[in-house]
């Protein structure tokens, strides 16, 4: 009887040390992420699973979000994910185009930070149609300051992405992680495997 509870004892104990591993991990090293739009076409496609590092940007006191440890900040072309402003019971996926102290403008669909033309790769534009900025600021935007410990993000598919030219800033105690490989990926509308993003590393 002694051996049987001691025997279940352990098995009890190892079971808790488990769960406290992975929900430490979860909480402060690594957490994983599916895909569920398409504002980040191409780089992320909707049924992407991704891992997002936590602790690349320091260890953060849940729910209060205050950083115990800075490591570093995110920096221009980080793919982040953070509380949406709007919602606070969501998390969206954006990539980082202006940090606290630079000035964004928009014009025909061309970013400028801090004047200078901001030339990247991960920029689609699918609507040939440009939006003027009386009507909604997709296409013409700005010029806006970032405040300081702020982000400005957009999403890649510049045409269809709800992000900062819309709804503001993200505050960087907000930001959970840096996105940073995909390790799975379904097609729904295929029923399907990508068996090609496997472990497609993001930048």
């Amino acid at each position: 009887m002694t051996k049987s509870k001691s025997k279940l004892r352990e098995y009890i104990e190892a079971i808790i040390i488990a769960l406290v591993i992975a929900l430490f991990i979860r909480t402060f090293v690594i957490q994983a992420y599916k895909i569920p739009s398409g504002s980040m076409k191409p780089t992320l496609l909707v049924g992407d699973h991704i891992l997002v590092n936590k602790f690349i940007y320091g260890i953060k006191v849940p729910y209060f979000r205050n950083t115990l440890v800075s490591i570093k900040e995110p920096k221009k072309e980080d793919i982040v994910v953070f509380i949406y402003p709007e919602d606070r019971s969501k998390d969206f996926i954006k990539r980082v185009i202006a940090t606290g102290g630079d000035t964004v403008e928009i014009r025909n669909k061309k970013i400028y930070v801090n004047g200078r033309h901001y030339k990247e790769n991960h920029g689609v534009y699918t609507d040939r149609f440009i939006i003027p900025g009386s009507v909604q600021p997709r296409d013409n935007f700005g010029p806006v300051t970032v405040p300081p410990r702020s982000l400005f993000v957009m999403g890649d598919n510049r045409d269809q992405s709800y992000d900062s030219r819309f709804w503001g800033f993200v505050d960087l105690k907000d930001v959970l992680g840096k996105a940073f490989i995909i390790y799975w990926s379904w097609d729904r509308e295929d029923h399907s495997v990508r068996w090609s993003r496997f472990g497609h590393i993001l930048h």
